[in-house]
């Protein structure tokens, strides 16, 4: 896992916060200085806080739990869904739909809309609708995939989130919250950053920013899912051994059982000698 050096930061201007005047007190611990009236964010502290953000992520991914990333802003969406998809995690780029955590069951429903659209196309029972019936469906299945097509593969709530902007994302990661779901994210100087697990003190309105924090989480979250996949493969391997170790012990039991019984057996022969005698 590659954690991004200083200047690779400072190149994608990781830096630039915000005004001074529109700043939160609370990201005072990871601003560097003021400068033209621009605060900086302290780049040392934002490596620091992406290595641990990305480990964290890496064991995730290592126990094959999903995590839902979330960047609805235009300078994330393409970013987010070419990196979410490469690893196959689940992603929204469009809408934040009110209640997908909290209340995930009417969510998982509207996926399985899809899927029955999608049977009915296949079996034929698509083609004997009426027109408008065929253009009504179309269309409703259309806007499902635009919205829910991403999260298609989400049969339970995420292991974690992964947002960029949280005052853009507020609902997502109240949801998170409310439900005890752990929260990693891009948080810029206007930010609030006390209600966030993973805090990644960095720029989140540049797409080269962003593009370099998703590269090093994304990135840990590949090699966590290859170590996945090795160890399942090795598992036969290690588990084989142990019926042949079974019956070995069987047949040195086996004697050790008869043995009693054989000595026992000449004992008997001497307590009845006398009484015939």
């Amino acid at each position: 896992m590659a954690t991004p050096t200083f200047d690779q930061l400072l190149d994608a201007g990781c830096h630039f916060g915000h005004l001074k005047r529109k700043w939160n007190p609370a990201m005072a611990p990871y601003i560097f200085m003021e400068r033209n009236g621009i605060h900086i964010i302290d780049l040392y502290k934002t490596a620091a806080k992406a290595e641990e953000a990305a480990n964290a992520l890496r064991q995730m991914a290592k126990s094959g739990k999903k995590v839902l990333f979330v960047a609805t802003k235009k300078q994330a969406k393409e970013v987010i869904a070419e990196k979410a998809k490469a690893i196959g995690m689940p992603y929204v780029t469009e809408r934040w739909p009110g209640g997908m955590l909290t209340n995930f069951p009417t969510i998982r429903k509207a996926v399985k809309k899809m899927d029955t659209i999608d049977k009915m196309t296949k079996d034929g029972t698509f083609e004997n609708l009426s027109k408008r019936e065929r253009l009504q469906i179309t269309r409703q299945r259309a806007k499902l995939e635009k919205t829910l097509g991403s999260i298609a593969n989400l049969v339970r709530l995420p292991s974690a989130l992964f947002v960029v902007d949280v005052m853009k994302e507020h609902i997502a990661v109240a949801e998170a919250n409310r439900l005890g779901i752990p929260v990693f994210a891009m948080v810029d100087t206007n930010s609030d950053p006390s209600n966030i697990d993973y805090v990644i003190p960095a720029n989140d309105d540049a797409t080269k920013s962003i593009e370099l924090i998703l590269d090093t989480v994304c990135s840990a979250m590949a090699e966590g899912l290859e170590e996945r996949k090795v160890e399942k493969a090795d598992e036969p391997e290690t588990e084989a051994p142990a019926p042949g170790k079974r019956r070995r012990v069987r047949r040195a039991e086996a004697p050790a059982a008869e043995a009693p019984a054989a000595a026992e057996a000449p004992a008997e022969a001497t307590a009845e000698a006398p009484a015939e005698a």
